[in-house]
């Protein structure tokens, strides 16, 4: 079995690495600060058509795999964990289920601007009430002629404000939980579409978070994706592969983690233990690794991979988190310093340990997968 990365991978690797270090990284610390879009690193991304990563090349992007995707991820949150879920939601959830569930007239629409940056993607399931329960959603879409009108608030919103469209889950059947939950193309220029509140957040400070209302917005049938009633299919679909993203974040966080408490502990003395403490954290991460890329390949070779996608999720984001608290812990004072990267990095890890299905989520259905339930 061979584990090194095929040579077009490596290649890709190494120029979205330059790409990160030499634009994102230098503003990461200024843009956790600030609570700042990175602007200059999005930019950067999209004319490097990271934005389209996933998107075939007939549609102007650049036709790549799953596993190209996870490097990508992986990179740019190895240099800012901010930048790295603004165009991880905008390449997997936000654009793939157009790709996946779109009619051809809706692809050629909006996937080309979707993959040159031109439209940020965001993806709006959750609500107040309906978190890790995505069947219980309570936004409406009441059939209404040609079209639908939308109602509802949804939270936890990556992206918001900053998107140009949304893919939106409504309820168009009451009463019949999954069965009865549709999707929608939402342009956020749409009359009724307003950001409600955004969320000050203790980590990924630069990936804005927050509430979308909806309120009367007038839909066309053509921004149906999917048939009525698939809405639930295609959100799941979606948070799948989103997993495998998620996977990625984590690896570059905790790789950031290793790498820069290593530098710390070369350039003073050291106990035995530090070095037994930095041992441990480079053998889970790479562990890590092997999850993430073997769910990448079953996702790209077209394989059943819903399972290990989550056991990907659940591995590296846990490992992530201790990594990220055992650098702190290896680093000392000068680590818990506000601005200091490893206290970021730790900000920055929990998150991934609770959106795009909790970790308890990712439990629940490792076991139903495993049980054949």
């Amino acid at each position: 079995m061979d584990f090194d990365l095929p040579p077009q991978h490596a290649s890709f690797r190494d120029a979205v690495r330059e790409l990160a270090q030499g634009v994102a990284l230098p503003l990461a610390a200024e843009v956790d600060r600030d609570h700042r879009f990175p602007e200059e690193a999005v930019g950067a991304a999209a004319e490097a058509g990271l934005l389209g990563v996933l998107i075939p090349r007939v549609y102007g992007g650049m036709g790549l795999d799953a596993l190209a995707f996870t490097l990508c991820i992986d990179e740019l949150a190895r240099a800012c964990a901010s930048t790295s879920v603004i165009v991880d939601v905008h390449t997997s959830v936000g654009s793939e289920p157009i790709l996946l569930f779109g009619t051809e007239d809706q692809k050629q629409r909006w996937l080309p601007r979707l993959a040159s940056g031109e439209l940020l993607g965001a993806f709006a399931l959750t609500e107040p009430a309906a978190g890790s329960d995505a069947a219980s959603v309570q936004a409406t879409a009441r059939r209404n002629g040609d079209g639908y009108v939308l109602n509802g608030t949804k939270v936890f919103i990556t992206n918001i404000g900053r998107a140009g469209l949304y893919i939106v889950f409504a309820r168009t059947g009451p009463g019949e939980r999954a069965a009865g939950v549709s999707a929608f193309l939402v342009p956020a220029e749409s009359q009724g579409v307003r950001v409600g509140q955004v969320f000050k957040k203790m980590g990924l400070n630069g990936s804005p978070t927050g509430e979308l209302v909806l309120e009367d917005v007038v839909i066309p049938i053509a921004n149906r994706l999917g048939g009525e009633g698939e809405g639930f299919r295609v959100a799941m679909r979606a948070l799948d592969s989103g997993r495998i993203g998620i996977s990625g974040q984590a690896l570059g966080i905790g790789q950031a983690a290793v790498e820069e408490a290593t530098a710390v502990l070369k350039g003073r003395s050291r106990e035995q233990g530090d070095e037994f403490t930095l041992a441990d954290m480079a053998t889970r991460l790479e562990s890590a690794r092997m999850l993430a890329y073997n769910a990448a390949w079953l996702c790209s070779s077209g394989l059943p991979f819903a399972r290990q996608a989550s056991m990907a999720k659940l591995h590296c984001t846990d490992t992530t988190m201790q990594v990220a608290l055992d650098a702190l812990q290896l680093v000392g004072e000068e680590g818990a310093i506000s601005g200091s990267p490893f206290e970021r990095h730790v900000r920055d890890a929990k998150a991934l340990q609770i959106y795009e299905g909790s970790n308890q989520v990712q439990r629940i259905v490792i076991a139903r997968e495993v049980m054949q339930i």
